[in-house]
């Protein structure tokens, strides 16, 4: 008898992700977020929030704190 069919079941559950590093969660009230999006459409748009957040937070940090 030949092979038996092999039926592709669904997995469950959530899809394995990409990124290897650390998940932060963050709520914004709807001022913020305002801000946060105009900021985005300043540079030119096309860029996702949490990529803004990324930048954002880069920039942060190279800044020197003042004394």
């Amino acid at each position: 008898m030949a092979e038996s069919i092999r039926v592709n079941t669904k997995r469950r559950g959530r899809p394995v992700t990409t990124g290897k590093g650390t998940l932060v969660g963050v709520r914004f009230l709807d001022d913020p977020l305002a801000k946060l999006d105009a900021w985005i459409a300043g540079q030119g748009g096309g860029m996702t929030r949490p990529e803004a957040i990324r930048r954002l937070v880069e920039q942060a940090l190279r800044t020197k704190p003042k004394a």
